[in-house]
C-alpha cells in the first residue's frame, strides 16, 4: 500500500509536496494509518485530535495515543476538548452533528491561525459507499450520489481509492496499532448499521462491490457534469438581472422549457430551498407569492421571481438612548449630532426640534396601519399610501425603516421626515440625523 500511497499523491495529489499539513487524528485505524504514511513520504504534516469527552476514560485514551504517536513520529500535534454533549443540547442537534461542527470549526481555526494549507482527513473507499448509502436512503438529487469529493477547498482525502480492508492489512503487516473506538459498534446510528448488516451481504453478492461502486461514481460524476453544463446554459436565460444580491428570473423562460422543475431544483437548491412544488407554482401564481428558505426569499412580481437574502432589518428594533451619537444598524449607520442651524436637507439627513422627541428613540421596520405627517404635505398619510405615491417596490417597501419616537415616526429613514418634529423658529435645540452608508 505504501507504493501505491505514494504514486497516488504523486499523479493525484502532487500539491500536498508543496503544503503545510493537518492531519485530523481520532487514534483510529484509518487516521493512524494515514499519518503513519505522510511521514513515511516526508510530507509536512501536524497532528490535530478532538477529545469529545462522550466515551469518559476512552476518550482520555485516544488523546493519550495521539499524544504518544505524536512523539514517537516527531510530529506536532494539537488536542482540543469540547463539551460535545451541552454544545448539541444547545444548538438543538444530534450528538453526531454536534461532533461534526465543533470539530471542523476548529479545524478551520487551526488551518487560518497557523497557516496550514490543507486538512487532510482519512476517508476511504468503504466511507464513500456508507455515505452514498445514506444520502439514497433519505432521498437526494444527484450530487448526494456522486461520492465524497477528494479535494473540496482546502479539505483533502488521500486515502478515498483505498478500502478499509487494505488499510487494515497494511497496519497489521507493518504491526502499527491503533485505537477501536467502542461506539463503531453500536447499531442506534445509520451509518453503522449500514457497516455491519448491509454492506457485507451486498459485498457477499458481489466481491467486487467497491470497485463497481467505484465505476458508477465516475458515472454519476460524469453525469452530474453533463447537468451542470445545460443548468448554466438555462440559467443564462432565465437570469433577467442582477443587482447587489438581488437576482430577478424571467418566468416566461422558464415557462418555455419542456419540464422546468429538475431546473427549479438545480438552480435554487444552493440557496437552502426544499419546497421545490411550491417555487414551481410560483410561476403561475399572483404577485406577492412568496416561498422561503432559512436564508433566503423568493418573491413572485408581475412576470419574474426574486430571490434576495431574508431582509433581516424588518424585523429587529434598536433602541437609541439620549445622548447616544452613533448607532450601528444592518442598513447602515445613524449619526446625532446637535447643531446651531439647519443646512439643505436630503433624503439621508434630517434636522428635528430636540425638544419633541421622547427618548428612548426607537428604529425598526414599518408595519401595516403605520402613518405619519409627511413633510411639504397637509394632514397625516398611511405609509402604504405613501409608498404607492412613491411608487416603491415590494422590496424597496419591505426594507423600509422608521425612526420613532414615542411610537410616533419621525422619519421614514432614506425618503421623508415628519412635519411634528421638524425644526421652526422657536427651537433651540436642534438636532441632525443623518444615515451613513
Amino acid at each position: 500500500m505504501y507504493k501505491a500511497f505514494k504514486n497516488h499523491i504523486a499523479s493525484q495529489l502532487g500539491f500536498l509536496r508543496k503544503g503545510k499539513l493537518l492531519i485530523a487524528i481520532s487514534g483510529g485505524l484509518d487516521s493512524v494509518v494515514l499519518t503513519h504514511l505522510c511521514s513515511q513520504i516526508n510530507l509536512d504534516v501536524s497532528l490535530a485530535h478532538c477529545n469529545f469527552n462522550l466515551r469518559g476514560d476512552e476518550s482520555d485514551g485516544d488523546e493519550s495515543f495521539v499524544l504518544e504517536l505524536a512523539e514517537q513520529l516527531e510530529m506536532e500535534v494539537f488536542i482540543e476538548s469540547f463539551e460535545t454533549e451541552t454544545y448539541a443540547e444547545t444548538q438543538k442537534m444530534s450528538i453526531q452533528m454536534a461532533a461534526r461542527e465543533l470539530r471542523y470549526n476548529w479545524f478551520e481555526e487551526l488551518a487560518k491561525q497557523l497557516k496550514f494549507d490543507f486538512i487532510l482527513t482519512a476517508h476511504h473507499a468503504d466511507d464513500n459507499l456508507e455515505t452514498f448509502l445514506i444520502n439514497l436512503t433519505r432521498g437526494t438529487g444527484l450530487d448526494g450520489l456522486t461520492g465524497i469529493p477528494s479535494v473540496n477547498k482546502n479539505i483533502v482525502r488521500p486515502l478515498l481509492p483505498y478500502s478499509r480492508e487494505t488499510i487494515e492489512r497494511y497496519a497489521k503487516e507493518k504491526k502499527i496499532k491503533w485505537r477501536e473506538d467502542s461506539s463503531n459498534t453500536s447499531t442506534k446510528y445509520l451509518r453503522n448499521r449500514l457497516r455491519h448488516d448491509v454492506i457485507p451481504v451486498l459485498k457477499e453478492v458481489n466481491p467486487q462491490l467497491l470497485q463497481g461502486f467505484d465505476k458508477t461514481l465516475n458515472n454519476l460524476q460524469d453525469a452530474s457534469n453533463v447537468v451542470k453544463e445545460s443548468v448554466d446554459a438555462v440559467k443564462e436565460r432565465v437570469i433577467e438581472r442582477i443587482e447587489g444580491d438581488v437576482v430577478t428570473y424571467d418566468v416566461s423562460e422558464f415557462k418555455k422549457l419542456s419540464n422546468p422543475r429538475p431546473y427549479i431544483f438545480e438552480i435554487f437548491k444552493e440557496y437552502g430551498f426544499t419546497a421545490f412544488e411550491d417555487i414551481y407554482d410560483l410561476l403561475n401564481a399572483q404577485s406577492g407569492k412568496q416561498v422561503f428558505s432559512s436564508t433566503h426569499r423568493l418573491l413572485k412580481n408581475r412576470g419574474g421571481l426574486i430571490l434576495t437574502v431574508i431582509n433581516l432589518a424588518s424585523t429587529e428594533t434598536i433602541e437609541i438612548l439620549e445622548g447616544e451619537k452613533v448607532i450601528e444598524t444592518s442598513f447602515g449607520t445613524l449619526l446625532f449630532e446637535e447643531v446651531n442651524t439647519v443646512s439643505k436637507t436630503s433624503e439621508k439627513e434630517i434636522f428635528v426640534d430636540a425638544k419633541t422627541l421622547r427618548f428612548p428613540l426607537e428604529v425598526r421596520g414599518w408595519k401595516g396601519g403605520d402613518l405619519f405627517y409627511p413633510m411639504g404635505l397637509q394632514g397625516k398619510k398611511k405609509l402604504s399610501k405613501f409608498f404607492k405615491d412613491e411608487k416603491l417596490s415590494l422590496l424597496d417597501k419591505e426594507k423600509c425603516q422608521l425612526l420613532c419616537s414615542n411610537g410616533e415616526v419621525v422619519w421614514v429613514i432614506n425618503y421623508r421626515a415628519d412635519n411634528r418634529f421638524k425644526v421652526t423658529e422657536n427651537t433651540n435645540r436642534i438636532l441632525k440625523v443623518t444615515l451613513q452608508g
